[in-house]
């Protein structure tokens, strides 16, 4: 199935731009940010620390709707799906 990857300001420098990721049905979200990880080296620093574990920073949305931590690894995705990749946001 198709998922397409969304990425903003400095993670979408680091993956490269958006993309669209062939996955295995049944996928989860951590299955999907394991594949955009494998995209480059840049991509796998940008969204995991060294432990392998997902930067705390990273916001993931999942057709317009905040995923929690908790969630990551049990959000089943869906052909079609659009997952979006935030860094932290700050302003003034």
């Amino acid at each position: 199935m198709q998922i397409r990857v969304r990425a903003f300001a400095r993670l979408r420098e680091a993956i490269g731009g958006d993309l669209t990721l062939e996955v295995p049905r049944g996928a989860t979200m951590a299955g999907l940010l394991a594949a955009v990880g494998e995209v480059s080296g840049e991509a796998h620093k940008a969204l995991f620390g060294k432990n392998g574990e997902l930067q705390g920073y990273v916001i993931l949305m999942h057709n317009g709707r905040r995923v929690r931590r908790a969630e990551v690894e049990t959000l089943a995705l869906a052909d079609g799906d659009e997952v979006a990749l935030f860094p932290p946001v700050a302003g003034g």
